[in-house]
């Protein structure tokens, strides 16, 4: 899961292409390729080679391999390659023991969560280790059971060190998954700066509201934009929706998945930048348009030196005080605009508000249907 605050040290400019990196669903099969080649065959080794759901193969190294008891415990070191993924550098660890039913137990280790709330791929009480990884795991072990001529089942349990920490900087809290990370991947490979785990994400905590029965959801940008939805519609955790910057992966979802009512919350540089038509408000794909803002300011009747004041403000909080001091209702224009590209994207029977917050949480523009 990618996560501001797992950010790693910038570097130096023209660094090349960027390394791709590998799922927890991937260094998960390799764990347990491992242990239960050493707990069948007896065979131990410090690499194993995987098969990715796309055909390709991948090789990684193991860690902490041993015999304990009748189980096999191995352990891959998580490289997300140059993705700022959340569990990059995690040690992720796979025990396998044998059972004499068939198929494939798994188990929630230390660091790994339990689904708790209906709504997502996986049944409620059942570890958060997602299909694909699942079928990726089976699919090596009946390999190797054919291997060596075993015909029972597996008890295959996964766990991540520090893992109930590391899910604090993730979603997994509000869709229900507690104790711990998910276990993810649909191709094995982690693509830097994707955005794919984190528009899962999103999907997911809609899936899960809408598995609830929650007609009105909250998409918000951030910690400030939350704590207002919450405290302003009186909503539970399980229907904010923390998009970051990602508004077109909530609106696009919602068309196919709908609720009764969105309200759109965030601060209001980002509520600027999606006025303007910008699905994804984040800094690497658009800048605030401080010419932009003075346009508006002189359509709201701003005389010319107010508009130049916007014009030349460094952040777009600095403009609207200058709008606010000669009560020019910046604010809510914008939100207005918002509003009106959000409603270009969702279907009629959506209701949706739009709230723009300034750094301390204060509502600084409005608009509603």
């Amino acid at each position: 899961m990618t996560s501001a605050a797992s950010l790693r040290p910038e570097s130096g400019e023209n660094r090349g292409k960027l390394r791709t990196g590998l799922t927890t669903g991937a260094c998960a099969t390799a764990a347990a390729v491992a242990a239960a080649r050493q707990l069948l065959l007896g065979q131990s080794t410090d690499v194993a080679s995987i098969r990715l759901p796309g055909g390709s193969y991948r090789q990684l190294s193991i860690v902490d391999l041993k015999l304990d008891e009748g189980a096999a415990v191995a352990g891959v070191i998580k490289d997300a390659g140059d993705d700022p993924d959340a569990t990059h550098g995690a040690r992720l660890w796979v025990e396998v023991s044998l059972r004499a039913e068939l198929g494939v137990q798994f188990i929630a280790g230390a660091g790994v969560g339990t689904v708790t709330r209906k709504g997502l791929v996986i049944p409620v009480g059942e570890p958060a280790i997602n299909p694909v990884p699942r079928q990726m795991i089976r699919d090596h072990l009946q390999q190797l059971a054919d291997e060596a001529d075993y015909r029972g089942g597996f008890r295959v349990t996964v766990g991540i060190d520090n893992g109930e920490r590391i899910a604090l900087r993730t979603m997994n809290g509000r869709l229900g998954i507690v104790g711990g990370l998910s276990v993810l991947g649909t191709t094995g490979i982690v693509r830097p700066f994707s955005c794919s785990a984190y528009i899962a994400s999103i999907h997911q905590s809609i899936d899960v509201a809408r598995a609830n029965a929650i007609d009105h959801i909250a998409a918000c940008t951030g910690g400030t934009s939350e704590s207002y939805a919450q405290q302003r519609y009186g909503l539970c955790d399980a229907a904010i929706v923390e998009m970051g910057d990602l508004f077109g992966a909530v609106l696009k979802y919602l068309r196919r998945n709908p609720v009764g009512f969105l309200s759109l919350c965030a601060g209001f540089g980002k509520i600027g930048k999606f006025a303007q038509g910008n699905l994804d408000t984040h800094s690497r794909r658009c800048d605030i348009d401080f010419l932009w803002l003075a346009q508006q300011v002189a359509d709201l009747g701003g005389d010319l030196s107010l508009q130049t004041a916007v014009r030349n403000a460094n952040t777009s909080i600095e403009a609207l005080g200058y709008c606010q001091q000669q009560d020019i209702p910046l604010g809510n224009h914008i939100a207005e605009k918002a509003l009106v590209v959000a409603r270009s994207y969702l279907p009629a029977s959506i209701g949706v508000d739009v709230c723009a917050v300034d750094r301390a949480g204060k509502l600084v523009g409005y608009a509603h249907e």
